[in-house]
């Protein structure tokens, strides 16, 4: 067993675990933070995306052992239950989402990328977006929730130039 000590977040936890268990596994398993979803364990459809001291990491890829000291940051510290973070706001007001499935996913790699490049043009967007696959959507609507995240947070006059 290795026991491995994070800050989640904004929370310090701790869990033993089985030097094979993967951080999406700690999260979902010994945390209780489900928002990060299984989809293809290879690292290809971005399901089980989340931040890793301000870098996007697929949870599937990356061995709990190795987020031992380092703050992680899942969809579920983006919101409080009184509000939703504005991307997840964007995302609901332009129904950009159907199932949900991948909708974590697609929301933290919006936060990363905003966070990195808070006035990205609609190419930056699409490469922003492209780790993460949606089944039910054309993407066009995510694409159209994070434009209106970018005009509205007055970051640029029009998020559509390429």
């Amino acid at each position: 067993m290795v026991t491995v000590s994070i800050k989640v977040n904004g929370e310090n936890r701790s869990a033993s675990v089985p030097p094979e268990t993967t951080l999406l596994k700690l999260l979902r398993e010994s945390f209780g933070l489900t928002g990060a979803k299984l989809g293809c364990d290879v690292g290809d459809c971005g399901a089980c995306t989340v931040i890793v001291d301000g870098r996007l990491v697929n949870s599937c890829l990356m061995l709990a052992g190795q987020v031992d000291g380092r703050d992680v940051l899942t969809i579920e510290g983006l919101a409080t239950m009184d509000r939703l973070d504005p991307i997840q706001k964007a995302f609901e007001d332009k129904g950009s989402l159907q199932c949900g499935f991948c909708g974590p996913g697609v929301i933290m790699s919006t936060k990363a990328l905003l966070d990195q490049n808070p006035n990205p043009t609609l190419q930056e967007i699409r490469d922003g977006l492209a780790g993460n696959l949606c089944r039910c959507t054309g993407y066009s609507k995510m694409i159209e929730a994070v434009q209106t995240i970018v005009r509205e947070s007055g970051r640029q006059e029009t998020a559509k130039s390429a």
